[in-house]
Protein backbone atom coordinates (compact mmCIF):
# COMPACT_ATOMS: atom_id res chain seq x y z
CA UNK A 1 0.00 0.00 0.00
CA UNK A 2 1.53 3.26 -0.57
CA UNK A 3 2.11 5.81 2.15
CA UNK A 4 -0.42 9.12 2.84
CA UNK A 5 1.19 12.30 1.99
CA UNK A 6 1.04 15.12 4.47
CA UNK A 7 -0.93 18.20 3.28
CA UNK A 8 0.78 20.49 2.37
CA UNK A 9 -1.05 23.42 3.58
CA UNK A 10 -1.36 21.83 6.66
CA UNK A 11 2.16 21.86 7.68
CA UNK A 12 2.60 25.41 6.68
CA UNK A 13 -0.39 26.42 8.98
CA UNK A 14 -0.27 23.54 12.03
CA UNK A 15 1.83 22.61 14.57
CA UNK A 16 1.76 19.75 17.44
CA UNK A 17 3.24 20.82 20.90
CA UNK A 18 4.46 18.44 23.05
CA UNK A 19 1.83 17.37 24.60
CA UNK A 20 0.09 16.31 21.22
CA UNK A 21 -2.45 19.32 20.89
CA UNK A 22 -2.77 21.19 17.71
CA UNK A 23 -1.47 24.81 17.51
CA UNK A 24 -2.45 27.76 15.14
CA UNK A 25 -2.23 31.10 14.65
CA UNK A 26 -4.42 33.23 14.43
CA UNK A 27 -6.44 35.00 11.64
CA UNK A 28 -5.84 38.77 10.38
CA UNK A 29 -2.08 39.45 11.07
CA UNK A 30 -0.78 38.94 7.95
CA UNK A 31 -0.43 42.54 6.57
CA UNK A 32 -2.37 46.10 6.61
CA UNK A 33 -1.50 45.82 10.64
CA UNK A 34 -0.93 49.72 10.30
CA UNK A 35 -5.01 50.22 10.09
CA UNK A 36 -5.56 48.11 12.89
CA UNK A 37 -5.41 49.06 16.48
CA UNK A 38 -2.90 47.79 18.66
CA UNK A 39 -5.35 46.65 21.08
CA UNK A 40 -6.73 43.98 17.81
CA UNK A 41 -2.96 42.49 16.85
CA UNK A 42 -2.33 42.17 20.38
CA UNK A 43 -5.27 40.33 20.73
CA UNK A 44 -4.33 38.20 17.69
CA UNK A 45 -0.43 38.01 18.85
CA UNK A 46 -0.53 34.89 20.52
CA UNK A 47 -0.65 30.86 19.09
CA UNK A 48 -4.17 28.78 20.30
CA UNK A 49 -4.89 25.57 20.32
CA UNK A 50 -7.17 24.31 17.90
CA UNK A 51 -10.80 23.53 18.85
CA UNK A 52 -11.30 19.52 19.81
CA UNK A 53 -13.70 19.56 16.53
CA UNK A 54 -11.43 20.20 14.47
CA UNK A 55 -7.71 18.49 15.67
CA UNK A 56 -8.85 14.93 14.79
CA UNK A 57 -9.53 15.97 10.83
CA UNK A 58 -5.75 18.12 10.76
CA UNK A 59 -3.77 15.60 12.27
CA UNK A 60 -5.06 12.99 9.72
CA UNK A 61 -4.04 15.87 7.29
CA UNK A 62 -0.45 15.97 9.07
CA UNK A 63 -0.11 12.22 9.00
CA UNK A 64 0.08 11.91 12.78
Amino acid sequence: MPKMKTHSGAKKRFRLSGSGKIIRRRANRAHYNEHKSSKLTRRLAPEVVVSDADSKKIKKLLGK
